[in-house]
């Protein structure tokens, strides 16, 4: 039989199908087009791709064996978990060149162990699931973000994702202890142990992490669990802007210590779209103030004393006689303290409801950040005259989600023409403003395909070396989630 041919150019023999027919079976192996299809478009819908088959390996071993038939027959492989990738890095090439492999069968928590702090997960675990497990033995695994129901351990270690509890326990760089991946020759490396100290050489377990499935397919990971929280306070706090929200944090430090769980800020308008598009939401406070921070502490490792929820009041009160702040809500009760983290959960979500629009996802030092926010934001709306740019998030360690919206015009296609004849210049001129102060376009979402351009024209010479040699190292047939993060030479 002739190969399949998916797109001009680009062909899977029938011999490689059939060999990886071989090695999954039908229910490792899957070629319906129905069942395909929703795994062949980002979150977003911005990138479409295209692919003859879904590999679906339930054990290490069946992921190491369809990496070596990979290898054997020239098949590029693009890994997936959730799909929940905001730049594109889980989306098969649109030439049909590659198959997609879905870790998401490889979902069992093999332990979870309290007196450790410790988990172990295989990749296709779902966030909200390791939640629950912590929860269950009294601890809890610290990183949480908006697409917790869907987002896997696997893709949360393969793109290094923050969330919105980085200021206190750091990125996933932060909390994975252990590793295990298979590397593109297909062989397994047994990371898994959570050793404190191992000085073999070059450390794998960090060069893995952040790699956007390009160097290796994690297939577990042991994860550093925190205590429950025991005594938070949660409060919805009106501001002037984001210099205000930066100074009412240092002013919290002082009082309490670093027991911030999240510090985020969120524009009014943001807030207004995700009280228009997202039901069940209401404004936490009376006075529209022209920015919110969101804030949480947890008091359950620092001294006897005040309950949370009482020095939240306190250092609040103060603040606000000293004029550095609007107006503030404390959550009541924890449906209340739901109810607020529901906000800016929903940013994301509410966001995409407006249309077309250029996302960015940014850090640049915490000092400089309300600078950024306020100054980039007026910059894009005068050079792009119709546009308005916004931004919310994780202020206390200097990263937010930037939003430059095309224009509303009069035609629903109108906003993607914007995008199509002004969308380059207007993400060149933010990332330049970005790179000019000090910053890094890509905070937590990676660089996929969509950042892929920008990173090779912002980045010195000296890291694209390495990252590009890195690359020809351990995967020279450059066959682990082609088109991804490594600019082409």
């Amino acid at each position: 039989m002739p190969p399949i041919a998916l797109h001009k150019g680009a062909m899977i023999s029938n011999d490689a199908l059939n060999a990886f027919r071989a090695i999954a079976g039908p229910r490792g192996f899957i070629e319906d087009r129905e069942l395909i299809t929703p795994w062949l478009q980002d979150w977003r819908g911005k990138y479409r791709g295209e692919a003859a088959g879904l590999l679906v390996p339930r054990s290490t071993d069946e992921v190491a064996a369809m990496v070596r038939c990979a290898n054997e027959h020239r098949v590029a492989l693009v890994p997936q978990g959730g799909n929940t990738s905001m730049v594109g890095g889980a989306t098969p090439p649109a030439d049909g060149s590659a198959l997609i492999l879905s870790l998401r069968a490889m979902n069992a928590i093999k332990s979870v162990d309290a007196d450790a702090n410790l988990a172990v997960c295989e990749a296709g675990v779902i966030l909200s699931t390791l939640h629950d497990a912590a929860a269950g033995v009294g601890r809890r695994f610290p990183l949480s973000l908006g697409a917790k129901g869907s987002a896997t351990v696997g893709g949360l270690v393969s793109t290094n994702a923050g969330g919105t509890q980085v200021l206190r326990h750091g990125t996933m760089r932060a909390l994975v202890e252990g590793i295990e991946a298979v590397l593109p020759d297909g062989s397994i490396y047994d990371g898994i142990a959570a050793l404190k100290k191992d000085n073999r050489g070059y450390d794998l377990k960090q060069l893995l992490i952040g790699a956007e499935g390009t160097l290796g397919i994690v297939t577990a990971a042991s994860l550093r669990l925190a205590p429950a929280i025991g005594d938070r306070a949660v409060a919805w706090v009106g501001v002037a802007g984001p210099a205000q929200a930066l100074d009412l944090l240092r002013f919290m430090e002082a009082r309490l210590g670093p027991i911030a769980e999240g510090f985020e800020v969120i524009a009014a308008d943001t807030l207004g779209f995700i009280l228009d598009v997202i039901p069940g939401t209401r404004r936490p406070i009376e006075t529209v103030t022209p920015w919110n921070a969101l804030i949480e502490i947890d008091l359950a490792s620092l001294e006897e004393g005040n309950d949370a929820r009482s020095r939240m009041e306190a250092v609040l009160a103060e603040a606000f006689d000293q004029d550095m702040l609007l107006d503030a809500a404390i959550a009541a009760n924890e449906t209340q303290a739901e109810d607020f983290w529901k906000l800016r959960e929903s940013a994301s979500q509410s966001e995409k409801a407006q249309g077309p629009a250029l996302q960015f996802d940014i850090s640049v030092p915490i000092a400089t950040m309300p600078r950024f926010m306020i100054e980039t934001a007026a910059a894009c709306e005068a050079q792009f005259p119709g546009a308005t740019a916004s931004s919310f998030g994780h202020l206390g360690d200097g990263n937010v989600h930037f939003h430059v919206r095309a224009p509303y015009g009069d035609g629903a296609g109108r906003g993607a023409a914007w995008l199509a004849t002004r969308g380059q210049e207007a993400m060149r001129f933010v990332n330049d403003q970005v790179v000019a102060m000090g910053g890094s376009i890509s905070a937590e979402h990676g660089i996929g395909q969509m950042k892929i351009d920008e990173f090779a024209r912002l980045t010195s010479p000296a890291q694209l070396h390495a990252v590009r040699a890195i690359k020809q190292a351990l995967d020279p047939l450059g066959l682990f989630n082609p088109g991804k993060l490594v600019p082409l030479a």
